[in-house]
């Protein structure tokens, strides 16, 4: 009786086993133009309204410098819905738009004047990207260094599951107000060359589940009742037999 159970429960885990699906997940295929794809165009991120930015004041008159460094500074300066954010010691000023270096520039314009050579500290607090869909683990992901491509951001979240649609990765991005929705096909080299290989802060990713995943679940479910059934009928029998 014992070797039976033990028979019918080994052939019960092959089944199992079978049932997932182990194809591979492939990213870029067929042939790369290395002299093509391996020039690099990286726009420097620009500010967005609702964005929080750092910004450290120093220059070589220490004490003048304190006034532009106050405690409620450390958090970050959040762009409001006009695109402006409240320095002290200048007030609001314009920032939407501009790259890191170009708010160089205007904070020189207005603070050279007191200062003796100003320089500053500038990044983004929350420069972070949304995935979900068919990854590992969805969720929002912070990118402390400012720049991350479609690849690594799908890293981030542990990579695809085996039921993603990989040549058709949709990214949503907001742009002056508007949305902008771009698909990616992660299969094709092109892809280093599109406009939304690298991502920006607060866009979203959102990966596509295949067709047949439902189908591939109940096809998996119903086989697997089938033979629990199957198994706990023989068992019964073996119990009745054997008793």
């Amino acid at each position: 009786m014992n070797i039976a159970i033990k028979i019918l429960s080994f052939v019960l885990l092959l089944h199992l086993a079978s049932c997932i699906n182990t194809r591979p997940i492939q990213y870029v295929q067929g042939q790369f133009d290395t002299a093509q794809l391996s020039q690099i165009d990286i726009k420097e991120p620009v500010i967005q309204r609702a964005d929080l930015i750092s910004i450290v004041v120093f220059s070589d008159n220490v004490e003048a410098t304190a006034i532009y460094n106050q405690p409620n500074s450390a958090g970050g300066y959040l762009v409001d819905e006009k695109g402006n954010i409240q320095m002290q010691g200048v007030g609001d000023f314009h920032v939407e738009g501009l790259t890191k270096s170009q708010l160089t520039d205007s904070l020189n314009s207005k603070l050279q004047e007191f200062l003796k050579n100003p320089y500053y500290t500038i990044r983004f607090v929350n420069y972070k990207i949304t995935l979900v869909g068919e990854l590992t683990r969805e969720g929002v992901y912070t990118v402390p260094n400012e720049k991350v491509n479609i690849f690594e951001a799908i890293g981030l979240a542990g990579g695809l599951t085996v039921y993603a649609r990989r040549e058709n990765v949709m990214v949503i991005r907001e742009v002056n107000g508007k949305r902008e929705f771009a698909r990616l096909d992660l299969t094709n080299p092109d892809i280093f060359n599109s406009p939304y290989y690298f991502l920006k802060q607060n866009d979203l990713i959102f990966v596509e589940q295949t067709r047949n995943k439902l189908a591939n679940i109940d096809q998996t479910v119903a086989r697997t009742i089938s033979l629990a059934t199957t198994v706990i009928s023989t068992l019964i029998f073996l119990y009745t037999v054997f008793k």
